[in-house]
């Protein structure tokens, strides 16, 4: 038979053993759970394309400086070469290719004055030569103050000549003749330089030069550079010379009067056959990573993350205009197309080698100027200067490219204000079930203590029955 008391605990759930902090928990985790895993799967596919679209840019930056890089080396644009090194020797400077070939004689080398004091025996460079003062002019700049101090010697005189800051070195020479100083200027007829005593002490005479004469004697004469380019008679202060033609650098070696020296270009050691199936390659690369990044897969789980972002579909139309856009204005050879390249319905090119072959059988020359032109313009771009114009039209500021950057960025910061409400929400209605549960605690407190007080009741009353 079931007793009164009994039948009040299993009424009241008293004694079940419910831990009602576990169940708060439980009921906040179904409430949060799944509003949470719908951001945090937003936010996960929102990182993805963002990280998918920086992919895309990087890779088709990547993808025109190697482009650019690759012309702009000598194994498609060959290499500057003289005939005659000894003469004039020639090398690439870097931001374009040197217009080549050229005549080149060199008439007169570059030289710096140089001018020594006579040798004095028995005199060392500790030797004094006294207190005192010069003047230090090199060609038409102002002229340099040069002090001794009391007790100077031959190494004061040269150390305080190259602290002067001049371009002017000197030295102190000691060899079987005695001690010299020699003072060196730089090379150029404009580097030319005097030196004179200004003090009273006539002993200092002797490390004089006034551009004619004095205690010193001048060794080598100060002098330009003549060469005559092209029949162009030309003058320069230094024997490396960088801008008499563009991108190239001249080292003259030699003076040879009436002896022409021919500037020329080496033949490209690669072809233009082997920069389209390079180029080609690439290129698939490329539209291959942004086919698998765009493709719509058999559902939303297997798409790729860029399914139906029109930034990348600009930037797979934009690329595939390439072979149809004019590299030359003139020419049978004019397009990527006219020389055997043609698109895929996946967007990837083709090459046909055949007909490339066929092409540079014609006319290679023209096929060479149209894909890495000499003179680079706005109508001849060459292969180099099609893919910058396309890069800088994908990845321009405002493009469709920036904006869905962008716009992935804005719904990432959403999403995670929004995880961020969701955890206070949560918060606050774990607080809410707390409080209801504690209250339910208490409850059930007073109701144990009135159940214990009934079952008392109830034994005494079973007791008076007996």
């Amino acid at each position: 038979m079931t007793s009164v008391s009994g039948s009040i605990s299993t009424a009241l759930g008293i004694g079940s053993g419910i831990d009602t902090s576990a169940l708060v928990s439980s009921l906040v985790s179904a409430a949060r759970d799944p509003k949470q895993k719908m951001i945090t799967d937003r936010q996960s596919l929102n990182n993805a394309r963002i990280s998918a679209l920086a992919s895309a840019s990087s890779s088709l930056d990547s993808f025109a400086d190697a482009l650019n890089s690759l012309l702009a080396g000598t194994g498609y644009a060959g290499t500057p070469a003289s005939n005659d090194p000894s003469i004039a020797a020639v090398s690439l400077l870097p931001g374009g290719t040197p217009r080549l070939p050229a005549q080149l004689e060199v008439r007169q080398l570059a030289a710096a004055q140089t001018i020594a004091s006579a040798p004095a025996v028995g005199a060392t460079a500790a030797t004094v030569i006294g207190d005192g003062s010069f003047s230090l002019q090199v060609g038409s700049a102002a002229a340099v103050p040069i002090t001794l101090a009391a007790n100077a010697t031959y190494s004061d005189l040269a150390d305080a000549i190259n602290a002067a800051g001049t371009g002017v070195t000197a030295s102190v020479i000691t060899d079987n003749q005695g001690t010299r100083l020699v003072m060196k200027g730089a090379t150029g007829a404009a580097n030319s330089f005097t030196f004179t005593n200004t003090s009273a002490n006539t002993a200092l005479d002797a490390f004089t030069w006034d551009g004619a004469a004095g205690g010193m004697t001048r060794e080598v004469q100060a002098q330009d550079s003549i060469i005559r380019l092209d029949g162009v008679e030309q003058y320069y202060s230094s024997n490396t010379i960088d801008t008499a033609i563009a991108n190239l650098r001249i080292d003259l070696n030699k003076a040879a009067p009436g002896t022409s020296v021919t500037l020329a270009t080496t033949e490209p050691t690669t072809t233009m056959r082997d920069l389209m199936v390079e180029f080609v390659d690439a290129y698939n690369t490329l539209m291959k990573a942004l086919n698998t990044a765009t493709s719509t897969g058999a559902d939303s789980s297997s798409a790729g993350v860029l399914n139906g972002e029109t930034s990348i579909r600009d930037m797979k139309r934009q690329l595939s205009q390439m072979t149809s856009a004019v590299l030359t204005p003139t020419g049978t050879y004019a397009t990527l197309s006219s020389i055997g390249v043609s698109t895929n319905r996946d967007g990837t090119l083709k090459l046909d080698t055949a007909v490339l072959d066929k092409a540079l059988s014609a006319d290679a020359a023209a096929i060479t100027q149209m894909l890495n032109p000499t003179v680079k313009s706005a109508t001849t771009p060459g292969l180099a200067g099609l893919m910058d114009g396309v890069r800088d039209a994908i990845l321009q500021k405002d493009g469709p490219l920036a904006s869905a950057k962008s716009k992935y960025e804005k719904l990432g910061k959403s999403l995670a204000d929004q995880l961020e409400k969701l955890n206070e929400q949560m918060t606050d209605y774990q607080e809410q079930l707390s409080k209801v549960y504690s209250a339910m605690d208490k409850r059930l407190s007073a109701l144990k203590a009135t159940q214990s007080y009934l079952e008392q009741q109830v034994a005494m009353w079973n007791k008076s029955d007996n």
